[in-house]
C-alpha cells in the first residue's frame, strides 16, 4: 500500500508511524524528476549562507543565542521563486545550502572568540580559524551520511523533528500561496531602520539605564541597584520567539545576579556589623556596581553554565548509548545499493575516502598550522577530534530529531576539558596549549552542530522528495561559504568593539569556555569557589525543575541584554490572550513571523553598522572612531538625560508596533 501526496499539502502519513506494508510516498515521488540544484537555487543558497552567517554570528556573540535561519531563508526563497514552475525542490536546496550558516556559526562562536578574549589572537590567523570551522563541518556531514537512512526513513514517525516540521510546513504553505515573505521583509526593514536611527544617527541611546539620571546614579552608588535595557529590535524579537516562560527564567537569573547577589556583595564594601564588630572588604566600596557584577557574580554564572551543560549531557545518556550502538552498525546503513532516487546517498566509498581525507587534513592542520605543535601532539589532537566527533555526531542528530535542541555546549565543554588534560599530559601547555585546545574544540563543536542541523535538512528532503545525494554534495559548499563568512565576521567584530565586558558583544559561551580552559592550561589562579557555587546552584535548579541553562545564562549575561528578552516574551503572552483557538494560532504565526523579521533585520543591520565602524577606524587611523562623534551626537547621548527618555519611548513604540500588528491578525 502506498500513500501519495500532492503539490499543495503533505501526505497524511508524513508525521505518523506507517502501518504494516505501507510505504511513505513524498510530495515529489521518486519516479518524478524535477529541478533541484539550478543556478537559481545555488546562487541564492550561497547568498543566504553569507548573509545569515553574519547575522547569526552577530546575534550569537551579543546574547549567546544563535538565530535559526532555516525558516527566514525558506520564506525568502518562496518569495524569490514566486511564479516559478516546479520551485519546491529548488527552495529546499536554497534552504539546505543557506542554513549551513546557523550550524557553522553555532560551532564557531562557542570556542574561537575565546582566542581573542584571552588576548592570544597573535598566535592565530584567519585561515586557522576558518579551517577549524570548515573541517569540523565536513566531519559532521561525512559522519552523519551513513546514519541518514536510519534517522529519516527507518524511524519514520518515531522522531518528531520539530525544527524540520516547522520548515516543511512553511514550504508547503508557500506552495499553497500566502504573503508570509512580504510580512517578513516589511518587519525586517522596520527593525533595520529603527537600529539605523539609533546606532548610526544617534536618535537615542542603544542602552537605557537609570544611571543616566541623578537619582539613578545615587541609587547605584548607595544601594547597588540599577535598571538597564538594551533597545535592539533583534533582541526583543528573539524574546518574542523564545516565549514568556523561558524569557522569564532567563530574566530571573539576571534579577538574582543584579538585585540580590550584587547588592549583597556591595554591602561588604560599606561594612557589616557582627557582634559589635564591623567587617568590610577594602576597596569594594570604590567599585562600580557593574564591576562588582563582572568580578564576583558573573563567575558564579560561568560555573552554572558549565554544570548545566554537563547536566544536559547526563540527561542525554540514553541517547548517547543508543548512538554508540547505532555507530557500531552504522556502516551497514548505507550498504544497500538497490535504492530509489529519494533514498540515494553519496556512495559509501566516496564517503569513506572523504572522511579519511578530512581526517588527514585535520592532522596536517594541527601539525603545520597550529603554533608549536609536535608530531605526537598533532596525533593526539587528531585522535581527540576523531573519537569525540564519531561518538557525539549521532548524539547531536538524535537530540535534534527528538527535542529539537542540540546539547552542543555541554559536549563542547567536555571536549575542551578532555583535550586540555590530554594535551597538557602530552607536553603542551601555556598559551600555545590554550590556542590548540580552542581550535580542537572549534573543529569538534562545528562537527556536532553540523550533524544536528543537517539531519533536519535531510528529513525535510525526505518528506518532500528531494534527492539526499544532491543535498549532501552541496552542503559542503554551504559549509565552505559559511566558514569563511563567520571567520571574517568574528575577526572584524573582535576589533570593533570586541568581546570584553565594556562592549555590546558579550560572547557568553566563548567567555565561559575561555574562563575554564585558561587556568587548566596555565596553572593560573581562578575563582574556583565561585565556579563551584554556580555548579551547585545549577544542580539545585535542575532538582527543583527549573531549566538550569536558561537560568545560568541569565545570571551570566548583563542585565541590559535580558530585560528586552523578557519584554519580547511578555508581548508574546499578551498577543495570544483571548479569542478562539484559530485566532490565537493566526496571531501566533503572524507575531512569530514579525519577530523573525526583527531578528533578521536587526542582526543584519548590526553587522552593517559594525562593518561601517571598522571601515571608519581603518580610514581615519583612530581605533576608537564612532558614529556618535562623526554625527556630533556624543554630548546628546552621554550627557543629556532627555536622550534616555527618548530611548525608553522609542523602545516602547517598537514593542507596541509588534504587539499591535500581531494582535490584529485576521487572515
Amino acid at each position: 500500500m502506498e500513500v501519495g501526496g500532492n503539490s499543495k499539502s503533505l501526505p497524511e502519513s508524513a508525521y505518523r508511524k506507517l502501518k504494516e506494508g505501507e510505504t511513505y510516498v513524498p510530495v515529489v515521488p521518486a519516479d518524478t524528476i524535477v529541478p533541484e540544484l539550478t543556478p537559481f537555487s545555488l546562487a541564492w543558497g550561497i547568498f543566504f549562507a553569507i548573509l545569515f552567517s553574519a547575522a547569526s554570528a552577530y546575534l550569537g556573540l551579543k546574547i549567546g543565542q544563535v538565530f535559526e535561519a532555516a525558516i527566514p531563508i525558506t520564506i525568502m526563497a518562496i518569495a524569490l521563486s514566486k511564479g516559478k514552475k516546479g520551485a519546491l525542490q529548488q527552495n529546499v536546496m536554497i534552504q539546505s545550502i543557506g542554513s549551513a550558516s546557523g550550524v557553522v556559526v553555532a560551532g564557531a562562536i562557542f570556542t574561537l572568540p575565546g582566542i581573542y578574549i584571552l588576548g592570544l589572537d597573535h598566535l592565530t590567523n584567519f585561515w586557522q580559524m576558518c579551517l577549524a570551522s570548515m573541517l569540523g563541518g565536513f566531519l559532521g556531514i561525512l559522519l552523519l551520511i551513513p546514519f541518514r537512512r536510519y534517522f529519516v526513513k527507518d524511524m519514520h514517525g518515531e522522531f518528531p523533528f520539530p525544527e524540520a516540521t516547522a520548515s516543511t510546513e512553511v514550504l508547503m504553505a508557500g506552495e499553497a500561496g500566502g504573503n508570509q515573505a512580504g510580512l517578513l521583509l516589511k518587519s525586517g526593514l522596520f527593525a533595520a531602520g529603527y537600529q539605523l536611527l539609533s546606532q548610526v544617527f544617534g536618535g537615542w541611546r542603544e542602552t537605557f539605564s537609570t544611571t543616566a539620571f541623578g537619582w539613578g546614579e545615587t541609587l547605584s552608588q548607595k544601594m547597588r541597584l540599577e535598571f538597564n535595557l538594551m533597545t535592539e529590535a533583534a533582541i526583543i524579537g528573539l524574546g518574542y520567539i523564545i516565549g514568556l516562560r523561558y524569557a522569564l527564567i532567563i530574566a530571573c537569573g539576571s534579577f538574582l545576579s543584579w538585585y540580590v547577589m550584587t547588592p549583597m556583595i556591595g554591602l561588604l564594601g560599606e561594612g557589616v556589623s557582627v557582634d559589635g564588630k564591623i567587617y568590610k572588604v577594602d576597596g569594594l566600596a570604590a567599585m562600580a556596581t557593574g564591576d562588582i557584577f563582572y568580578n564576583f557574580v558573573r563567575p558564579v554564572g560561568i560555573g552554572a553554565i558549565a554544570m548545566a551543560g554537563m547536566i544536559g549531557v547526563w540527561k542525554s545518556r540514553d541517547i548517547i548509548l543508543g548512538a554508540v550502538k547505532l555507530a557500531a552498525g552504522g556502516s551497514k546503513q548505507g550498504g544497500d545499493k538497490a535504492v530509489e532516487r529519494t533514498q540515494l546517498d553519496l556512495p559509501m566509498n566516496i564517503v569513506t575516502s572523504g572522511l579519511i581525507m578530512t581526517l588527514l587534513a585535520v592532522f596536517c592542520f594541527f601539525l603545520f598550522l597550529v603554533p608549536n605543535v609536535s608530531l605526537m601532539q598533532a596525533v593526539v589532537g587528531l585522535l581527540v577530534v576523531a573519537g569525540i566527533s564519531f561518538l557525539f555526531t549521532t548524539v547531536a542528530a538524535r537530540a535534534i530529531a527528538i527535542v529539537g535542541t542540540n546539547p552542543v555546549s555541554g559536549m563542547t565543554l567536555m571536549t575542551l576539558i578532555i583535550s586540555s588534560v590530554i594535551l597538557k599530559a602530552a607536553g603542551m601547555n601555556g598559551e600555545d596549549g590554550i590556542v590548540s585546545a580552542l581550535l580542537i574544540g572549534g573543529v569538534v563543536c562545528t562537527a556536532l552542530s553540523m550533524s544536528g542541523g543537517f539531519i533536519s535538512d535531510l528529513k525535510i528532503g525526505y518528506w518532500l522528495g528531494t534527492t539526499p545525494k544532491v543535498q549532501q554534495k552541496w552542503k559542503f559548499l554551504g559549509t565552505i561559504v559559511a566558514a569563511i563568512s563567520v571567520t571574517f565576521v568574528i575577526m572584524m567584530l573582535a576589533q570593533t568593539p570586541g568581546f570584553d565586558k565594556g562592549s555590546g558583544l558579550q560572547a557568553p559561551q566563548a567567555n565561559a569556555m575561555a574562563s575554564l580552559i585558561g587556568p587548566l592550561m596555565t596553572g593560573e589562579a581562578a575563582p574556583w569557589l565561585l565556579y563551584m557555587a554556580g555548579m551547585f546552584m545549577a544542580l539545585i535548579l535542575d532538582w527543583v525543575g527549573v531549566p538550569a541553562l536558561a537560568f545560568a545564562l541569565g545570571m551570566y549575561l548583563p542585565l541590559e541584554i535580558n530585560t528586552p528578552v523578557l519584554a519580547g516574551g511578555i508581548i508574546a503572552h499578551f498577543v495570544a490572550l483571548g479569542g478562539s483557538k484559530e485566532l490565537q494560532t493566526k496571531r501566533k504565526e503572524k507575531g512569530t513571523l514579525m519577530a523573525s523579521g526583527f531578528v533578521a533585520g536587526g542582526a543584519i543591520m548590526g553587522v552593517l553598522v559594525a562593518t561601517g565602524r571598522f571601515v571608519g577606524s581603518q580610514v581615519t587611523g583612530n581605533s576608537k572612531w564612532s558614529y556618535e562623534e562623526a554625527f556630533n551626537r556624543m554630548h546628546w547621548l552621554e550627557h543629556n538625560p532627555l536622550s534616555a527618555v527618548a530611548t525608553i519611548v522609542a523602545f516602547s513604540l517598537l514593542g507596541y508596533y509588534l504587539y499591535y500588528n500581531a494582535r490584529n491578525a485576521k487572515d
